[in-house]
């Protein structure tokens, strides 16, 4: 099941939609040089579906595009950004 991913600045989250439907999101804090991700989260009637990971590719893209350092506290994105290591270079080493 594919999922449309848009970036919802007014609730600080990037969220993934199935027909029209928010599925997941994926919340940030945004600061003038990183994107803070602190929490994801998919709803049960949707797990399993690799919608976290469509999720949490787009909203680091995303990051890239604007010259966005990542601090991810959120444990899921830590993950990804472990296992996808061409994501590692946006990891904020300052953090």
């Amino acid at each position: 099941m594919a999922g449309e991913v848009v970036d919802n600045p007014a609730e600080s989250r990037f969220e993934i939609r199935v027909d029209g439907e928010v599925a997941g999101f994926a919340d940030y804090r945004l600061l003038p040089t990183k994107i803070v991700f602190l929490h994801t989260e998919v709803k049960p009637a949707y797990e399993g579906q690799g919608l976290a990971a469509a999720l949490v590719a787009h909203a680091l893209r995303a990051s890239a595009d604007t010259g966005l350092k990542v601090q991810p506290l959120c444990p899921y994105v830590a993950k990804y950004i472990k296992r996808h290591p061409e994501f590692q270079e946006l990891l904020d080493t300052e953090a």
